[in-house]
């Protein structure tokens, strides 16, 4: 089974940035997607953020586009999720997860981070 491990996560003012890093021990270009989802205080857990494997196509939650960028490091192995412009309403706590086997079904989750996002 694929071990995901989220690094990244902190206390940053409102207007900062922050940089999640999810290390695999598999090869994270091979799985069919991996996503950053995040689930804050009283809320359901939702999709901030996925990417596909080959040529890599992205998607993002409304709430986050031109803010959020996920990418890939091949080399690195990782799937990183660049937050900028930082808004109190993003703090949560981030998980990390991979689709290995279907495109769109998460088969396997991170411990997740905590973000959080002072005013």
């Amino acid at each position: 089974q694929v071990q995901l491990v989220e690094s990244g996560g902190g206390l940053v003012q409102a207007g900062g940035s922050l940089r999640l890093s999810c290390a695999a021990s598999g090869r994270v270009f091979s799985f069919n997607a991996v996503g950053w989802f995040r689930q804050g205080p009283g809320k359901q857990r939702e999709l901030v953020a996925s990417i596909t494997s080959g040529s890599p196509s992205t998607n993002y939650a409304d709430s986050v586009k031109g803010r959020f960028t996920i990418f890939r490091d091949n080399v690195k192995n990782t799937v990183n999720l660049q937050m900028n412009k930082l808004k109190p309403e993003d703090t949560a706590v981030y998980y990390c997860a991979a689709a290995t086997r279907v495109l769109g079904l998460y088969d396997s989750w991170g411990q997740g981070t905590q973000v959080t996002v002072s005013s």
